[in-house]
């Protein structure tokens, strides 16, 4: 369960207080899924980086399944994000060095679970993905190491929460069909799953 009470965000300028969020509270059950929509600058992101608990709010709480992160110790921030938190971002953040596999197992990194590697390649395998697994992401089209980002964010660590900015705002309608499609197939198997209610 998400649940948000009172979330305030200001940026400090010179002018004083920029505030891009005003006092909002919403909930999310497990299985449930929403839009954040608006003009550039209304806040989105900002939002996003809160619930992901990449920067912490102005004021309010955020809560996933009972835990604010904002109160934990920056280790334990790190691994409650690891392991809870999943992140799909309009720049998709392959490491240009790895394979698409190499990024996908990147969260597994300072995780102890060993059937990651595993369940990386049925992941790919899943997403239409099974061929030439070791090949650097350059080299892909954008829509495919779009793929691969979401697989290394949404599937490796099964996490409680998925935050996508503008995941297909880069691609062309193929891909960005493509893309959403993995995204919604998710979403359905998170929401028939008991485990993650």
């Amino acid at each position: 369960m998400l649940q948000v009470a009172d979330l305030t965000k200001s940026y400090p300028t010179a002018r004083g207080p920029l505030t891009v969020l005003s006092d909002v509270s919403f909930s999310l059950a497990p299985g449930d899924a929403a839009a954040v929509m608006g003009p550039s600058g209304s806040g989105k992101s900002s939002l996003l980086y809160i619930l992901g608990a990449l920067e912490p709010p102005t004021s309010g709480t955020v809560s996933l399944d009972g835990r604010n992160p904002v109160q934990l110790a920056p280790n334990d921030l790190a691994a409650f994000r690891n392991a809870s938190i999943g992140f799909v971002f309009q720049d998709h953040c392959l490491l240009p060095q790895c394979t698409v596999l190499e990024n996908v197992l990147i969260p597994t990194l300072v995780a102890s679970d060993a059937g990651d590697a595993v369940a990386a390649r049925e992941d790919a395998d899943r997403s239409g993905r099974p061929e030439r697994p070791r090949r650097p992401p350059p080299g892909r089209a954008l829509g495919r190491r779009a793929s691969a980002g979401g697989d290394r964010a949404a599937l490796i660590r099964n996490p409680r929460l998925l935050l996508c900015d503008e995941p297909t705002g880069n691609l062309d309608r193929a891909s960005a069909d493509s893309v959403a499609s993995l995204l919604f197939d998710l979403h359905r198997r998170a929401a028939d799953d008991p485990d993650r209610r």
